[in-house]
C-alpha cells in the first residue's frame, strides 16, 4: 500500500530555515509523500535585511491543469504562509478537485505574533482568513491569531477562562478541531485544544528565547505524528518538545531559524 500524498502550501525560501525548506524534509522524513505547491519563492526569509521576491501566483491555474490531466490526488493538505485572499481562493479550488475521499485539511492561519499583525497584512486578509479556515479539519493558529480571528482583545497574561473563550468563539467560526499554539500558564508555554466540545491542555517548559520558523516547524511535526494516528494531545506534544529540542540545539548567533536537522536526524 502507497502512502499518503500530502499537499504543503506556502512560499519557499531558498535560504531560511522556515516555510517549504522545513515543512517538505521534516514530513518527508516521518514517511510521508510530501509534495509542494511553492505560493512565491525568495531568496531568503523576511528576517534579512534584504530579499527578493517571485510571485507564482500565476503560474498556480498552470499546475491544476497539468495535475488535472495526468490525475494527481491528494490525501492531506498542510497550508501556511499564504499572502493573500486569491491564493485562499486557489487552495479551496484544490480542496474540490485535486481530493481523495477522506482528505485531511490542516490550516496553520500565519499573519501575525505578540498581539500585531505581520507587515503586509490588514483585517480584510483576517476575514478572508476567518472565512477559508471553515474548510479546514484541523486550524492551529497562535494567540494573537486566534484573538484576530475571534474579535477578542489581546492579553499577554493568559488564563483558562480567557483562552477557553477565545477556543469556543473559533468553533463558532469553523467545525476544525483547534490548536492554539503560544498559550501561557502558570509558567508553563504550549497548546490549548478544542475539539469535539472537549479543552484539553498540552503545556512544557518555556525557553526564554525566539527564533524564525518554529511555528512551520511545530505544524510539519504536528501533522505528520496525526496522519500517523496519535491524536490531537499527543501529535502537540511531540511537536512541541521537537521544537524545544531544535532551540536548544541552536547557537543564538544563528538568527535565521533553527537546527531542526540535528533534531529531525535523533528523532528516527
Amino acid at each position: 500500500m502507497s502512502t499518503k500524498k500530502i499537499l504543503a502550501v506556502q512560499d519557499l525560501s531558498c535560504v531560511g530555515q522556515c516555510s517549504l525548506t522545513v515543512v517538505h524534509p521534516i514530513m518527508s522524513a516521518y514517511g510521508w509523500e510530501t509534495c509542494v505547491l511553492p505560493t512565491a519563492v525568495l531568496s531568503n526569509h523576511t528576517m534579512f535585511p534584504k530579499w527578493s521576491y517571485l510571485d507564482l501566483t500565476p503560474e498556480i491555474e498552470n499546475i491544476y491543469s497539468v495535475w488535472k490531466e495526468v490525475g494527481i490526488k491528494f490525501d492531506a493538505y498542510l497550508l501556511g504562509y499564504l499572502g493573500k485572499a486569491s491564493l485562499m481562493e486557489l487552495a479551496e479550488k484544490c480542496f474540490d478537485e485535486f481530493s481523495n475521499d477522506g482528505r485531511l485539511i490542516v490550516i496553520d492561519p500565519v499573519f501575525a505574533d505578540n498581539g500585531k499583525l505581520y507587515g503586509g497584512f490588514d483585517l480584510n486578509y483576517v476575514k478572508d482568513m476567518a472565512h477559508l479556515i471553515r474548510r479546514a479539519d484541523i486550524i492551529l493558529p497562535n494567540v494573537t491569531e486566534a484573538c484576530f480571528l475571534t474579535g477578542t482583545e489581546y492579553k499577554t497574561v493568559h488564563t483558562k477562562e480567557y483562552i477557553e473563550g477565545i477556543l469556543h468563539k473559533l468553533a463558532d467560526l469553523s467545525p476544525a478541531a483547534a490548536v492554539v499554539t503560544g498559550v501561557e500558564l502558570d509558567g508553563k508555554i504550549g497548546e490549548a485544544i478544542l475539539s469535539g466540545g472537549k479543552v484539553s491542555y498540552v503545556m512544557g517548559d518555556k525557553i526564554p528565547v525566539s527564533f524564525h520558523g518554529t511555528g512551520d516547524i511545530f505544524a510539519a511535526v504536528f501533522t505528520s505524528h496525526y496522519l500517523a494516528g496519535k491524536g490531537l494531545e499527543k501529535s502537540a506534544d511531540l511537536a512541541s518538545v521537537f521544537v524545544q529540542d531544535c532551540i536548544r540545539a541552536t547557537d543564538k548567533e544563528h538568527f535565521y531559524g533553527v537546527c531542526f536537522e540535528k533534531v529531525l536526524s535523533k528523532n528516527l
